[in-house]
Formats: structure tokens, C-alpha cells, sequence
């Protein structure tokens, strides 16, 4: 039988040799980085069909260093083609030829656009996710290109409304660096081998030469060689051809403890005579100091140039604090408890993206099984180690949107499921992202009601076909802490999905990933469609279908 082989799908194997490797006989990142928009490029034009360059590259965090003489295999395939970009995933692993063992070195993400010379944009084809995995990918990436887009806007709003940042850490450390020593300038002429086959410089190039300049700049506050720890989105802002200049810029922008934010921007010109330069790309670089156990050195103290450097030293602690954030949100495992994540406006888009996220993935799981099957009402159940997931799903006649505004409204659940007792919104983040608080009749071990704070994440689809989603998730807040009388409930994955069937039908289907607060409650009432759910989803269906035209105005611009 033939193993089906993704169609865009490109694998790089490079040998690793001195001429690849850094003064510690370790494989450049610069290196790296060039072989992995390569792969990434060539992916891209295997399903774009035509010349490709990269747009931009999400952050990349770099697990493991990889030695001379070690192999590198770099997997890239295409996971999505919205309408004129697309996202391509590349996995990069390194294997050690002479003990067999294989580690994982980080993943990436890149943006591609197709090359072309007329004025009109060029319209991608969609994709067909076959696996399992494919259709996780396909389903999240839109989820990671709705980040991208409101990157820049969440590093400002943080700086509007979070306090004044604090003076430096204190640290056992106490040399100060000035800024300016750690400023770094470097050109670059764009030669033949630099560029493409359309005459563009290769994305991997003036990434590799931006990793340069960072390591140089980080080796002056430091005096010591640095290592690269994370990179934070490269954004090509425009195209360099052969024959320009490119002027690169690096400093570090603020050291902490342990590790620094090295920001670089390029600029391109044509020729000596050019005044105006064209901003090319900028990314911020995150490096780290190791000592002979290979653990982080603490760092000297930065001194930020007055004006522009103190903005940046500003923005650099904002973006750690986001790094921080975003790291706890993605790393909360399903045993910890509390499974709920402290809600903060740094954070908020993380925890949104996670909560759509997760529910996503669990949507393209491939082996739900049917439990049992009332009227119109099916159940499926999947078991994944110490889980139990549930999907419960209808058809009904109403219009998908109607139905995914009605549910997007908490506050009249309660009219609907015999569980709630009440819910109040508590906040409104913003136009997608609500925060309620919810206390249901279910009887706690302890003879308590329970409550729940929960984010209430909503999506429309970013293409045909796709749902409509709505994904809940427990969070915490300051405002609303845990109280006597009740039992805090907790859920990490739930919600609905609404999918168009026609015009007055749409299929309804809702998600629950049991936790350990809930699991005696869904393990009860999963043995041939309960009473308790069966009734609660017969509730939902004459809820939509009695409130069908009576969308309220505020939720009809989701």
C-alpha cells in the first residue's frame, strides 16, 4: 500500500562541517536559518506553482545547540493557503550519526507570498489536509495569523496601560554597560549568490547577517560569546535585489538577569547617492551567557541612551514580560493544578489563542467513537491516556450565524441548561473575548454548588468551510477570587463549533474535555445519551429555534 507524503512537502538533510560552525565548533544559527528559508521556500513554491519569498517568520525558540560532524534534518510543508499567503511549518531535528540518538531543535514558522510583477495580487488555491495532524494545522493556523497581525498593537497596549517599568533588577552583578557601547553597524553588498532565481535576496540570507550583527552586539555588553536563545518575528517589509546595499543595525535594547534583547533593523539603498533608505526587516534577538555547566550567567546592568534607547528599554520589558506570559500560558500542563491561568492585559492575547487553540485540536482528533445516538442527537466519546473527551452534536434549523451569536452570550445560558444557575459578564475584553463568571446547580464532593470564571473566546471562519468557534477556559481573576460557598470548577477545554449546512440548517456540536472536577459528572451521564444531557441539548435546540430573529444588535458585528 502506498504511505500518503504531504504534496508540498520538502526534506532537507545537511551535514554539518566547519565551515558551518562557530568559534565553539557549534552550527551558526545564521547557517541555520538560511537552510530552514530554503526548505520553507521551496515548499511554498511547490504549492503556490510559481517564485516565492518570505514575508515573515514567527518566533523561534532554539531548543538545542547542534555540533560539527552531527546532521541536521529539516522538514518543511505547507499548512495553510489563505487567500494570497501562505503559512509553512518547518520542523528541524538534529541526529547523531554515531550513537543514532535524534532531538528535536526547534520549530519554525514562516509567512510566504508569491513573487510577481504585476499590480494585482496573486489568489493561492486552498488546501486539502488529509492526516490527523494536517487538519490541526490547517485548523491553528489561522489562529497564529490572527496573532501576527495584532503583534505590533499588543506590544502597545501594553505600553499604554501597563505602570511604569521598575529600575533595574537586583542582581549580584553590579557593572553597568552603557547602550552605545553595544551599538553595531554593519553593510552588505547584495552579490549574485545572495539572491534568488528571481533576483531577490534570499530571506535566509539577511537573516543569517542580522544574527551576526546581534552576536556582536551582545558579545560587547557581555565580553564573552553569547548564545541564541529565542528569535522574535523577522517581518520583511519590502523586497533588496542584487546590487543593493543593505545597512545593518543591532544594540541591545536591555539586559536582564539572565539574558538580553538585541534589536536589529536593515535598511537598503541602491547606491552612495541614494538619501532615503528603504526599512527592509527588524526582529529582536534573545540571547544568553552560559558558563562551563552550560546554565545563564547573570548579565551587567544596561545603561539605555536617553530618548529613543529608553523607549527601547521599555519595550524590551514589556515584550520579556509578554515572553514570560506567553511561556506559562503554552507550557500549563492538564495534571497541574490550578489548571486556571491568572488573566492579565498582557497575556490576554496568548490565553485567547490558546483557548481557540486547544479547542481546535481536540475538534480534529480522528478517533471519536460513537457512544450512542437518541432522535437527533448523537454522542461521541474519545479516550487519549487519563482523558475523556465528549462531542455532542445536532443538526438544527437555524442559520449557522444566528445560532453562533445566540450561544455567544452567556448571560442566557441559564435559560437553556438546567446546570446554570447564573452567569454574569465581568468583562469584556474586546469584540471576540469575554470573561464571565458562572455559578451552576451541580453539587460539588464538598455539598457545595460550583463556580466557574471562564473565557469565553469566539471565532467566525477565516475561509469557507471552516466553523464558527466558541471555546471556554478557566481563568483567574484578582476581582473574582475563590469563595466559601462555593467549590471553584475549572475547565481547559470546552465549547462549541457551528458548521453551515445550508442556508436554515446548521450541525451544532459542543466539546468537553473532562477534568478531574468534572469527570464524575460526565462518566455518570455518558452511558447511553443520560437523561441530564440529553435533555440539556433538546433545551439548546428549542432555545435557538425560539430566539432565532431575536439576535440582540450589540452581538451581530462579532
Amino acid at each position: 500500500m502506498e504511505v500518503y507524503r504531504n504534496p508540498t512537502e520538502v526534506q532537507m538533510t545537511q551535514m554539518v562541517q566547519p565551515c558551518h560552525t562557530n568559534h565553539r565548533g557549534e552550527l551558526s544559527t545564521g547557517q541555520l536559518l538560511k537552510w530552514i528559508d530554503t526548505a520553507a521556500c521551496l515548499s511554498a513554491e511547490r504549492h503556490a506553482g510559481r517564485p516565492c519569498v518570505t514575508a515573515s517568520v514567527d518566533d523561534i525558540y532554539f531548543e538545542h545547540t547542534i555540533r560539527v560532524g552531527q546532521v541536521v534534518n529539516i522538514k518543511a510543508k505547507v499548512n495553510r493557503a489563505f487567500n494570497t499567503s501562505m503559512e509553512v511549518g518547518v520542523q528541524v531535528s538534529c541526529e547523531d550519526l554515531c550513537s543514532g540518538e535524534q532531538w528535536s531543535v526547534c520549530k519554525a514558522y514562516a509567512t510566504f507570498v508569491t513573487e510577481h510583477k504585476l499590480t494585482a495580487k496573486i489568489k493561492l488555491r486552498p488546501l486539502d489536509p488529509q492526516t490527523e495532524e494536517e487538519k490541526t494545522e490547517y485548523s491553528v493556523a489561522a489562529e497564529r495569523r490572527r496573532m501576527r497581525l495584532v503583534h505590533t498593537d499588543t506590544i502597545k497596549d501594553l505600553l499604554t496601560k501597563s505602570p511604569e517599568q521598575a529600575g533595574p533588577e537586583n542582581r549580584e552583578c553590579n557593572v553597568t554597560i552603557p547602550a552605545e557601547k553595544t551599538r553595531v553597524e554593519s553593510v552588505e553588498l547584495i552579490l549574485p549568490p545572495h539572491a534568488n532565481h528571481q533576483g531577490n535576496t534570499f530571506g535566509g540570507q539577511i537573516m543569517a547577517w542580522m544574527e551576526n550583527v546581534a552576536t556582536i552586539s551582545a558579545s560587547r555588553l557581555c565580553n564573552a560569546y553569547p548564545t541564541l536563545k529565542t528569535i522574535e518575528m523577522f517581518q520583511f517589509r519590502g523586497p533588496s535585489q542584487v546590487g543593493d546595499r543593505l545597512l545593518f543595525k543591532a544594540i541591545v535594547n536591555n539586559a536582564f538577569k539572565n539574558s538580553m534583547e538585541v534589536g536589529v533593523c536593515v535598511e537598503a539603498y541602491r547606491n552612495e547617492m541614494e538619501l532615503k533608505q528603504r526599512h527592509i526587516n527588524s526582529a529582536f534577538m534573545i540571547f544568553v551567557v552560559l558558563n562551563e555547566n552550560r546554565q545563564p550567567r547573570i548579565l551587567p546592568v544596561l545603561k539605555p541612551e536617553p530618548g529613543d534607547g529608553e523607549r527601547r528599554f521599555k519595550e524590551a520589558s514589556a515584550r520579556q514580560k509578554i515572553r514570560l506570559d506567553r511561556k506559562y500560558v503554552i507550557t500549563c500542563k492538564y495534571t497541574e493544578v490550578p489548571l486556571s491561568v491568572p488573566w492579565d492585559q498582557s497575556n490576554k492575547v496568548y490565553l485567547s489563542y490558546n483557548n481557540v487553540t486547544a479547542l481546535k485540536t481536540l475538534v480534529a482528533k480522528a478517533n471519536w467513537e460513537l457512544a450512542s445516538e437518541r432522535e437527533k442527537f448523537k454522542m461521541y466519546i474519545l479516550e487519549e491516556d487519563t482523558f475523556l473527551s465528549v462531542r455532542i452534536e445536532m443538526t438544527i434549523c437555524c442559520n449557522v450565524m444566528q445560532a453562533f451569536l445566540l450561544l455567544s452570550d452567556l448571560r442566557n445560558r441559564h435559560e437553556w441548561d438546567r446546570h446554570c444557575a447564573s452567569c454574569e459578564l465581568v468583562q469584556q475584553v474586546d469584540k471576540d473575548d469575554m470573561i464571565y463568571h458562572v455559578i451552576s446547580h451541580t453539587i460539588s464532593e464538598e455539598n457545595k454548588p460550583m463556580d466557574f470564571v471562564v473565557l469565553v473566546s469566539r471565532r467566525k471562519p477565516c475561509s469557507p468551510g471552516d466553523p464558527f468557534v466558541l471555546a471556554f477556559r478557566s481563568v483567574t481573576l484578582p476581582t473574582h477570587p475563590i469563595m466559601p460557598q462555593y467549590t471553584r470548577g475549572e475547565t481547559l477545554c470546552s465549547g462549541f463549533c457551528f458548521w453551515q449546512e445550508t442556508d436554515k440548517h446548521t450541525n451544532v456540536s459542543y466539546y468537553h474535555q473532562a477534568t478531574s472536577g468534572l469527570l464524575s459528572y460526565i462518566t455518570t451521564n455518558i452511558a447511553g445519551l443520560s437523561s441530564s444531557f440529553y435533555r440539556t441539548f433538546q433545551d439548546c435546540e428549542q432555545f435557538l429555534l425560539k430566539n432565532k430573529d431575536k439576535v440582540p444588535v450589540e452581538l451581530q458585528n462579532p
